[in-house]
């Protein structure tokens, strides 16, 4: 289509009046403004068989043009969709009773965090939120993982480069609290955590973890003991019994493994427990000497006791759930259960 400015105005003019819906408003502008076959698009492709000198004249009439175009265009389909709107809210029966809709809740591993979380606050320890995108340093050598140990092997660890990693463990707030803060320490950090697992019933590569420090001067076995027992007594809420075995950890000395009695059968034997009577739950220890000393603490003066645990066991046990993946498939049938 060609001719003047003005024609293709009364031209546009004429077509917009004929739209009386927003149907027809999509029809108009698909006429004068389609990429590919619009009439304004299609007067645009005259541009290079002008003179020079009449084409910066007749581009900004068209670009002008395009505008106005764009801006009636607008104008009519918003007051159409006003108008459609009013139509529907006239027919609505604003004497029904409205929707049902179910109301969201906190994930079961986020509460069971929180929780967590409350105990330790009413203990008088302070909560880190550390990075999961950790150094070499802080994941492994400050806690007594040098070069070459096993626990730094490239098949059980997430490494971006020679030097960042996701965290493979919560125990991270060993280096960082003794860094930046000054005996006495209560310090627990409660976060995710990563490793090249398989994913099954038992075992994720990512899972939720709590760990704990506490540093001050004469501290002892006996200190962590008594801690351990007033914890997971209020976490299960039981009067479970606990027992200390011979464990290892690279950076606690002396370490063990922490066994709870059985919560479903109390002790005598179950499926669960494997007939038992106990639950293995965390490891723990005594600070190693050599941890200390690389976060600038003098272990001549000070001793210390850490501890982690996977918080998504406590859950399968507190909970009776029989799955890990089910905390991770946001299954509504399983959540809304908590």
């Amino acid at each position: 289509m060609s001719g003047s400015f003005e024609e293709l105005r009364r031209h546009f003019e004429e077509d917009l009046t004929r739209a009386s819906s927003l149907d027809d408003v999509k029809r108009v502008r698909d006429k004068w403004l389609a990429r590919d076959n619009g009439i304004i698009t299609g007067e645009m492709k005259r541009l290079r068989d002008l003179p020079k000198e009449e084409r910066p004249a007749f581009g900004q009439g068209m670009n002008q043009l395009r505008a106005q175009v764009e801006s009636r265009i607008e104008e009519l389909r918003a007051a159409l969709q006003a108008a459609e709107d009013l139509r529907g809210r006239k027919r609505s029966d604003l004497t029904r009773p409205g929707y049902p809709f179910a109301l969201g809740t906190l994930h079961p591993i986020r509460q069971l965090q929180e929780e967590i979380e409350a105990i330790f606050v009413s203990l008088g320890f302070t909560v880190f939120d550390l990075p999961e995108v950790e150094t070499d340093y802080y994941n492994f050598e400050a806690l007594n993982m040098p070069r070459l140990h096993p626990a730094r092997d490239a098949q059980d660890t997430f490494y971006f480069d020679d030097n960042l990693l996701l965290r493979t463990h919560c125990s991270t707030v060993q280096v960082h609290a003794m860094e930046s803060m000054k005996p006495p320490i209560r310090a627990v950090n409660i976060g995710k955590a990563y490793r090249r697992d398989a994913f099954d019933a038992t075992h994720s590569p990512m899972f939720n973890q709590v760990d704990v420090l506490v540093v001050d001067a004469g501290i002892t076995m006996g200190d962590l003991k008594g801690t351990l027992e007033i914890f997971l007594k209020r976490v299960f809420q039981q009067d479970i019994r606990m027992r200390l075995r011979p464990g290892y950890f690279p950076f606690v000395e002396p370490g063990a493994e922490v066994d709870i009695s059985c919560i479903f059968c109390s002790g005598s034997g179950c499926r669960i427990c494997k007939q038992s009577g106990w639950i293995e739950i965390l490891g723990a220890g005594m600070v190693h000497p050599k941890v200390l000393r690389i976060s600038g603490v003098d272990d001549a003066r000070y001793s210390g006791f850490a501890w982690g645990m996977g918080i998504d066991r406590v859950a399968i046990l507190k909970y009776g759930v029989d799955d890990i993946r089910l905390f991770f498939e946001n299954d509504l049938r399983f959540l809304n259960q908590f």
